[in-house]
């Protein structure tokens, strides 16, 4: 049986609950092995963001490169990718290795309220990346971000997932964690929508749940 190899690019998080490492252990929990291009690092933990390391988009290209030659990759997930500069060179290696499909998480701000995308970035992620996306996944507030409209109940969840659509994303699941009552995801596929929903459980540990 052939494992399944996914990528994701995006930055590390000291914590573990987010970032990379999050990734890495939803991967193996799916068998599927896990790579890895860095974006940032970040010192963090379950209180806030403490600093942030940007990379060189060039050794995110390279990471990316050296990956892609030699072990192969199946899929692709986005994550942190903190500026436009490392937002174009990613969706430059998505085009150039035909890296698909492409799962664009917009990481644009940590639970904390620390900032994970540079403001002027926003476009470029709209732009250069978000056409490329086969899923779309932003939550509430990378909603409004990219749509420039109030995101905050489940028709206005429909009216972003339909306006982000038409700018490219093959499918688009808007997160609802940050509603109040139930937790609902809402997925539109060009055509269709389709809820998914789920009581809340109690935990305190939130760290990483965007």
């Amino acid at each position: 049986m052939t494992i399944p190899r996914a990528l994701t690019i995006a930055g590390s998080d000291s914590g573990g609950g987010a970032g990379i490492q999050a990734d890495l252990k939803t991967f193996a929990a799916f068998g599927v092995f896990g790579m890895t291009a860095l974006t940032a690092l970040t010192a963090q933990n379950t209180t806030g963001v403490y600093g942030v390391v940007e990379i060189a988009p060039a050794f995110v290209a390279q990471q990316i490169d050296v990956v892609v030659t030699d072990i192969g990759v199946d899929a692709v997930k986005t994550g942190m990718l903190a500026n436009a500069a490392i937002i174009e060179i990613v969706a430059a290696k998505v085009k150039e290795h035909s890296l698909q499909p492409l799962v664009l998480d917009p990481v644009m701000i940590a639970k904390s309220g620390a900032p994970l995308l540079k403001p002027e970035a926003v476009d470029a992620l709209k732009t250069h990346l978000l056409p490329l996306a086969t899923v779309l996944t932003p939550n509430l507030h990378e909603a409004s971000a990219l749509t420039g409209r109030d995101v905050t109940d489940l028709e206005q969840m429909r009216d972003a997932a339909r306006a982000l659509h038409d700018w490219g994303a093959q499918n688009v699941v808007i997160k609802g964690g940050h509603l109040a009552g139930a937790a609902v995801d809402v997925l539109f596929d060009g055509e269709d929508f389709t809820e998914f929903r789920s009581e809340r459980l109690p935990n305190p540990a939130t760290h990483g749940t965007g």
